[in-house]
């Protein structure tokens, strides 16, 4: 295996990572409820997808507190 001769300077190293972004995720509005969703998942709050039904989501219900 051929290696370097000498060590690269870190600019030059640095020039090559320039690509090395992380993309941000796709967000699309739900049809149904109109909140943001991940694209071809179902969605978090009504249990939609493509048009249907496919998950049921259970609502947490909020304690009154007590003296």
């Amino acid at each position: 295996m051929p290696l370097p001769k000498r060590r690269h300077s870190a600019a030059r190293g640095r020039k090559r990572r320039t690509h090395w972004k992380v993309k941000s995720t796709s967000l699309i509005s739900c049809p149904q409820c109109k909140q943001l969703k991940l694209a071809h998942r179902v969605c978090l709050v009504c249990g939609y997808y493509d048009g249907r039904q496919v998950m049921e989501i259970k609502v947490k219900e909020k304690k009154k507190k007590s003296r």
